[in-house]
């Protein structure tokens, strides 16, 4: 009967262990490096902000956070790494707003956008502006929608590529205007500046950051920003909505996410150390105006609340359009 009490304690004992294995390994976490996935090349648009971030939180959280750019297929690649890692706290991923475009331009992806990857904070948004060069006749978003129904077809834009965010950002434009354009996809951003600059095309949309020491410098005429309130960068120039088009907004948000199953406390911890960083007044500087970013750093939650209306939205502009990253 001994024997018997004493292995079952021992069996009582072991599950008591089991089961407190998560709380005591989220005591004193991280206890390790965190690995940071970067599903883009070094040096490109998501990669400068993470970079920035990284020496912060590494501060912050007490372990050394260390990029792994996982660059391909339209930041596929590496966020399917990211939904497959373990959820233990030591894997996060930054994805720019293309991260809810995908699901609607690719008919199956390796992971699931909301099932697979738990929301951890908003790190900021950004705004696209419209821009056309300092000889175009177009100085208001106004002189474009009336020039536009004036003369269907003749204004062209330029753009990154099918499905790319500059692009969809035109369409939504021309949808909400009820105008026509004409679409000329580039393949390099080179060709595509010198075009606008030598005014081969009439517009572009593309990011504050990218376009914004092209517009100081006097070189491109700026008409308004794509986010429902002004940039932080550009806070002289109206918004699309203020200018013309009301309710149009474009957003080119970054984002944390973690693999879904996570501890809840190990993402809220990230979640508020984040914020603090993005708070951090030399990283609000350099976001501001060095990436053109409105710093943001939100919960969980609200992030998870914007993935969804993203993916709804994006899913129903890209449908409508009929587009697709696939042939």
């Amino acid at each position: 009967m001994s024997k018997r009490i004493t292995v079952a304690r021992i069996v009582i004992a072991g599950l008591m262990l089991a089961m407190a294995g998560p709380v005591f390994s989220q005591q004193g976490y991280p206890v390790k490096p965190i690995r940071f996935i970067v599903p883009f090349p070094p040096g490109g648009g998501t990669d400068v902000p993470a970079r920035l971030l990284a020496p912060k939180l590494t501060e912050a959280m007490g372990q050394q956070l260390v990029i792994d750019n996982r660059a391909g297929a339209n930041g596929i690649l590496g966020t399917d790494a990211a939904a497959k890692a373990v959820p233990d706290g030591y894997t996060i991923l930054i994805v720019p707003s293309g991260h809810a475009i995908n699901p609607g331009l690719y008919r199956k992806l390796p992971y699931d956008t909301v099932k697979d990857l738990a929301s951890v904070s908003l790190i900021a948004n950004g705004a696209y502006m419209l821009v056309t060069n300092n000889a175009s006749p177009l100085k208001s978003v106004a002189d474009i929608v009336s020039s536009a129904k004036a003369r269907p077809g003749t204004l062209v834009y330029g753009s990154g590529g099918v499905g790319n965010a500059n692009h969809l950002a035109a369409e939504l434009f021309t949808m909400m205007a009820d105008i026509k354009l004409v679409h000329v996809p580039y393949k390099g951003g080179g060709p595509l500046m010198n075009d606008l600059l030598g005014g081969h095309i009439s517009l572009l949309f593309a990011a504050v950051g990218t376009l914004g020491p092209q517009v100081r410098a006097g070189k491109l005429r700026a008409l308004g920003v794509s986010t429902m309130t002004r940039s932080a960068a550009f806070a002289d120039l109206p918004t699309i909505a203020e200018a013309g088009l009301p309710g149009y907004e474009v957003n080119g948000w970054y984002a944390l996410l973690a693999p879904a199953g996570t501890p809840a406390a190990m993402v809220d911890r990230i979640s508020r150390e984040t914020a603090k960083v993005v708070a951090n007044a030399e990283i609000r500087d350099k976001l501001i105006n060095l990436l053109g970013l409105d710093p943001v750093g939100s919960a969980p939650a609200e992030l998870d609340a914007l993935i969804r209306a993203e993916l709804k939205r994006w899913g129903e502009v890209i449908k409508a359009l009929g587009i697709s990253a696939e042939s």
